[in-house]
């Protein structure tokens, strides 16, 4: 009887905690949904700028948020470029190839990376390029190039991590079968493995896209500015839609401006929440194929 006491009790405050994180979501989505919704329109992409003059880059863009969607994409399109081939590279090593004591020396190395707070991210970008200043490149300076890298060592881990379990989730039948039909361990990898971990591997590269996508503390001491416009190369100062959010909170006058931040927090946020969507249904699908066998 007390033991049916204490499961029920438990099963109560399971329900009110699951209940209070969905208030609290719908609460927030709701509220930005009522502030954002109706400021999204051409107006608070490219300002007074035909759309057309805006994306060809014929003139610039300084009071809409065109120049800082262009700047995040640039920005998570590098960083998830530079960390896709070490992101996936270790994670095979570590699935394949490593034995027992560099398993755990790696994967206690990519535990501390992951546990690295992005702000601290950000100081060491922040620390590298003044050492380079003073030491052998006198006219380094923040840009695109150095958020990236910081962004890309900080997605880094979830993209090992990823790879590793799909590797490790695909059935040990499909691993002899190879081994019968005279597969060595590279033919494995490259014909079947691979493959068949695809889609477990591309759910972590769709989170890390919205990980590079969101974060604010890296590119605030890397690179980003408020009215960059559009970046003319990887070394430029660029403006992005994390920052601008940010900016617009801190900085504005009126509430036009405010209502700009929350329509651009909005945008950000389907962003944010398309990516981190598909990553879930491939991730489901990826599961309920090998759960089928």
């Amino acid at each position: 009887m007390r033991l049916d006491r204490l499961t029920t009790t438990l099963n109560i405050i399971g329900w009110l905690a699951v209940l209070l994180l969905l208030l609290a979501m719908g609460c927030m989505l709701g509220f930005l949904l009522i502030r954002g919704l109706p400021t999204i329109n051409l107006s608070l992409f490219f300002g007074d700028v035909s759309p057309k003059e805006a994306i060809l880059g014929l003139r610039p863009v300084w009071d809409g948020i065109w120049p800082a969607c262009v700047g995040t994409l640039y920005l998570v399109c590098l960083t998830v470029a530079l960390a896709l081939f070490p992101g996936i590279g270790c994670g095979i090593y570590l699935a394949e190839y490593a034995g027992k004591r560099q398993k755990r020396w790696l994967g206690s190395a990519i535990d501390i990376l992951a546990g690295i707070p992005s702000i601290v991210m950000g100081l060491f970008g922040f620390t590298l390029i003044l050492f380079l200043r003073y030491t052998f490149l006198p006219h380094a300076n923040t840009g695109m190039l150095l958020a990236a890298i910081c962004l890309a060592l900080l997605i880094l881990p979830s993209m090992v991590l990823t790879t590793r379990e799909a590797l490790n989730a695909i059935p040990e039948d499909l691993r002899l079968t190879c081994a019968a039909l005279g597969f060595n361990q590279r033919q494995s990898l490259r014909h079947v493995l691979l493959p068949a971990a695809s889609r477990g591997i591309l759910g972590g590269i769709m989170l890390a896209f919205g990980r590079a996508a969101e974060d604010t503390a890296v590119i605030l001491l890397t690179g980003v500015v408020a009215n960059a416009g559009l970046a003319n190369g990887i070394f430029d100062k660029f403006q992005a839609l994390p920052f601008t959010i940010y900016y617009t909170a801190a900085q504005y006058q009126t509430q036009e401006e405010l209502q700009r931040g929350f329509g651009a927090a909005l945008i950000l946020l389907l962003l944010a929440g398309g990516l981190l969507l598909s990553a879930y249904a491939i991730e489901r699908t990826y599961h309920a194929r090998w759960k089928k066998g």
